[in-house]
């Protein structure tokens, strides 16, 4: 968990998150970083908008409040077509953060 704290907070200070950085904010920590795990963290991080999926974390308690009175709401089929499209984009990015989660536990 801290790697990812590392990352987040490089990423807060607009710094570039890199191996270097990492590991500096793990040493100044206290955290002795594990090589393997810095460059995993980094590589999976290059691939991922950090800001976007901060955004969609934040998001995700509303939508789920919100759900309930949304599928009360008759719905067009153009828009079940671009829900059906966001799902899997956001299933995606899901997969991409248990995969994270999982490296790190």
């Amino acid at each position: 968990m801290e790697y990812i704290y590392a990352a987040l907070l490089l990423h807060k200070a607009g710094k570039q998150i890199d191996e270097e950085g990492v590991k500096k904010v793990l040493t100044a920590a206290g955290v002795t970083p594990d090589d393997a795990k810095v460059k995993s963290l980094v590589a999976a991080l290059s691939e991922i908008n950090i800001e976007e999926t901060l955004k969609q974390a934040v998001m995700a308690p509303a939508a789920v409040a919100a759900a309930p009175a949304a599928a009360q709401a008759p719905q067009a089929p153009a828009k079940e077509e671009k829900k059906e499209e966001k799902k899997e984009e956001e299933e995606k990015k899901e997969e991409a953060i248990a995969g994270l989660s999982a490296l790190f536990g």
